[in-house]
């Protein structure tokens, strides 16, 4: 696999201290070659400013470093949109499919319990298991957000790591079932993260169908230490009150670490 770009790593500052076992089923190559997918996931679903729009030409060249990979052929597909992209255009495109939509919401809790106070547990869960890795997240997203799930996904390995992406599978499957419909190249994002996991069963199929058209438990109570989420209906685009927006969180790289940042 070829190496990064050497502007590559600006992007990324490590911050996981615990040490991650490899699953003995993975060579070290093909652990390097997953994390990298989705480190590159992670990048590519965060909100498209002027840094990230700026390091187009190098992610392009990282998705072409990759192994052939039905994930690396998805990513790929999304790239080549992305890098030939009027930057304004980006992100009118990116608030429209993430900022306005319930059914493709990055977050990635609420398919699951929706507006419940299960829900709040859920991510105190998260940022709990992430604590237990070593990792910090810096507290500029709420921690089911899907890049912020994807860069502990690459940091921690395919077992303990992917393991929320396993949990949520159904609303994976769902925020790709809504870009699909919306003809957005975002999807091809969320086909190659689901490449990585199991094979849907027909129950998780089921369950994305009965989803999609009945929306996640509705109860607005238990999500104050995290935000609200307004009023509205499921499906309708432009009806849907995002969570206030996190400050940036990318930092400058310092001498002895680096991490990818979110938005």
């Amino acid at each position: 696999m070829s190496p990064l770009p050497a502007t590559f790593p600006a992007l990324v500052r490590t911050r996981v201290r615990a040490a991650v076992r490899r699953p003995a089923r993975l060579t070290a190559e093909e652990a390097a070659g997953r994390a990298l997918v989705l480190r590159l996931a992670s990048l590519l679903l965060q909100y498209p400013d002027a840094e990230l729009a700026s390091a187009r030409a190098e992610l392009t060249t990282a998705v072409e470093s990759l192994p052939a990979t039905p994930a690396a052929e998805h990513l790929a597909g999304f790239t080549d949109w992305f890098a030939a992209q009027d930057p304004e255009a980006l992100e009118r495109h990116y608030v429209e499919m993430f900022d306005l939509r319930r059914k493709s919401s990055l977050y990635l809790t609420y398919y699951l319990h929706g507006d419940t106070r299960r829900r709040g547990m859920a991510l105190l869960t998260l940022n709990q298991r992430y604590r237990a890795a070593g990792w910090d997240t810096g507290g500029g997203e709420l921690p089911d957000h899907l890049p912020v799930v994807l860069e502990f996904a690459a940091l921690a390995g395919p077992g303990r790591g992917e393991a929320p992406l396993r949990q949520h599978r159904r609303g994976l499957e769902l925020i790709h079932r809504a870009l699909a419909d919306a003809d957005s190249p975002y999807r091809y994002l969320l086909a190659a993260l689901l490449t990585l996991l199991p094979p849907p069963t027909e129950e998780d199929r089921a369950a994305v169908d009965r989803l999609a058209a009945e929306g996640p438990p509705n109860e607005e109570v238990g999500l104050d230490p995290y935000g609200s989420y307004g009023e509205g209906e499921f499906a309708p685009p432009g009806t849907f009150v995002p969570p206030m927006p996190a400050p940036p969180t990318r930092v400058p790289p310092t001498a002895t670490s680096r991490t990818e940042g979110h938005r």
